[in-house]
């Protein structure tokens, strides 16, 4: 009785809240936005293909096609979009902002669906949701070493397309291969290549933006400030991302890649306490990542699994005397090590079986396995001592479906101002960490995933002594609520809270390279940056 009387104001509130969104839904004259869209997009590709409405069979869908969080799923029950369009041809994208703000809509723009809080594909307010998802083409020039890839391309189709055109090429993005790559470049995407060659945006020479007129600009005409602030303050505050061209990379014919697990009772702790001196301080060819989860070995011996991946470019010979020189605690053996193409060890980072067929694994689209989670984000600027390291387990053995990844900087990172893109966590950071609690429907789903996030913020509340402090800085790709929200996205005052954590001292400037290409805050979200016309821009 007692648990049910606890939940009754939350029903209460879901209650009120649908009753307010279906009034607001009935004001709606889907047929004049329609007939809008259809007005303003190039006849030659019908735009009336790409919209879905909340009547067509295929709305739910699309809709939840890829809405790959189903904790943010579930608990947007009642907040559906009044549309879906499907984006074919870039005229549809400009339809979409013209149209959208001649009608009172918010626009949601989603191209892989990987946003972490979904905010991609949810709102409180009526809107539609402009999927990236079909603009997908990937044209490489291998004459310049560049590629204009659109923003509905994953990074999987990415990747492919490079390695039919080259073996000793690749480009510096995440692992998970059906990252959209519209919003993971805008927030600063990164991967096993950070240390040698730095972020997406840092090797992003041009892009192609629809402004809040539904105007489409390239980088000269959008100008050197509004580039700078797609480069890592993420475009849903200043625009539409249509394109990305980019500098390809060179890497070597043959990489190696190595796992090596331990758990606390083969010395784990004094491992993961060596490598944070270590892996920051390694060759730029060399990444070494370090995952933690916990184990049960049956009964009640729960114990944490620490793995080091390592994606090295060059052969395996030169990595283990490496190893044995700057981390021989971990003691590396050839028998750990794997030689393979650089395209292949993406297959291998992304967890995919051996034997996997490239063609499978780079070109599914859509993410297949799917769970409730919430994640949290933390920067580094010094080592955990021994204690925190065995706070961190106790805290994740209590959890225990949770798992920490910690990312090390240096190399490449170090040294790339601040100021050079909008995105501002560079030299000084060790690594940057990832906390993720899951969990599945069979574990209760949405009528559980309150105290599966209370988890979560006991553990990053845990970890508060020795993260980045003033401000405890966030990762923007990893978004997450609890660092802060702006519920009428102008309150400057509000909006600093999480803009510093996200972005540092870059908030400035971007809050006013936002009141130059969006000054009537068309494109915002809880957590945007509103446009700040009195800031300079340097």
């Amino acid at each position: 009785m007692e648990a049910l009387s606890s939940a009754l104001p939350i029903l209460l509130i879901l209650v009120l809240l649908s009753i307010s969104l279906v009034s607001a839904y009935d004001q709606i004259d889907l047929s004049k936005f329609s007939r809008c869209l259809t007005t303003h997009s190039d006849s030659s590709v019908p735009i009336a293909d790409a919209i879905f409405t909340q009547r067509d069979v295929s709305f739910q869908h699309f809709y939840q096609l890829r809405a790959n969080n189903l904790r943010t799923l579930a608990a947007a029950v009642n907040s559906k979009p009044v549309a879906i369009i499907t984006a074919k041809h870039p005229s549809h994208v400009q339809a979409a902002v013209v149209c959208a703000k001649r009608h009172g809509l918010q626009l949601r723009i989603r191209s892989g669906g990987h946003d972490y809080e979904g905010l991609s594909y949810t709102s409180n307010v009526p809107f539609v949701i402009l999927d990236m998802f079909n603009l997908n083409s990937i044209d490489i020039d291998m004459g310049t070493e560049t590629a204009w890839v659109q923003a509905g391309a994953t990074t999987g189709e990415l990747y492919y397309r490079i390695a039919k055109k080259s073996k000793v090429h690749g480009f510096p993005a995440g692992v998970c291969t059906t990252l959209g790559i519209g919003g993971h470049f805008s927030g600063g995407g990164y991967g096993f290549l950070m240390r040698k060659y730095g972020l997406t945006i840092d090797n992003v020479i041009d892009a192609l933006l629809i402004d809040a007129n539904g105007i489409i600009r390239d980088r000269k005409s959008m100008g050197e400030d509004v580039f700078w602030a797609i480069r890592g303050g993420g475009t849903t505050s200043f625009g539409i991302i249509l394109s990305w061209r980019i500098n390809l990379v060179r890497v070597p014919p043959k990489v190696t890649v190595f796992t090596v697990q331990r758990t606390l009772e083969q010395g784990a702790t004094e491992l993961a306490y060596r490598w944070q001196q270590v892996a920051p301080k390694l060759p730029k060819n060399l990444f070494l990542r370090l995952q933690a989860v916990p184990i049960n070995n049956g009964g009640n011996n729960k114990t944490i699994s620490v793995s080091f991946f390592a994606h090295f470019l060059g052969k395996t010979d030169k990595l283990i005397r490496l190893m044995n020189k700057k981390f021989p605690e971990l003691g590396l053996s050839r028998d750990d090590c794997l030689e393979m193409s650089w395209v292949k060890s993406i297959l291998y980072w992304a967890g995919f079986p051996n034997g996997t067929s490239i063609d499978d694994a780079l070109l599914t689209r859509v993410q297949m396995s799917r769970v409730y989670y919430k994640t949290k984000s933390d920067y580094y600027k010094a080592v955990i001592p021994r204690k925190g390291l065995e706070t961190l387990w106790a805290r994740m053995i209590d959890i225990e479906a949770v798992s920490v990844q910690l990312n090390p900087y240096g190399g490449r990172m170090e040294e790339i101002s601040d100021k050079e893109t909008a995105f501002a966590h560079r030299a000084g950071n060790l690594f940057k960490v990832q906390y993720t609690v899951h969990w599945k429907e069979s574990d209760g789903g949405i009528y559980e995933a309150d105290r599966y996030v209370e988890l979560s913020r006991m553990l990053y509340r845990a970890m508060t002594p020795y993260a980045s402090s003033k401000p405890r800085e966030a990762f923007i790709n990893y978004r997450d609520l609890d660092v802060g929200t702006n519920k009428n996205s102008t309150d400057f005052e509000v909006t600093k809270v999480y803009g510093a954590k996200y972005f540092k001292n870059n908030f400035k400037r971007l809050a006013a390279v936002k009141a130059k290409i969006d000054p009537g805050n068309f494109f915002k979200n809880e957590q945007s940056i509103p446009p700040l016309p009195t800031l300079p821009l340097h």
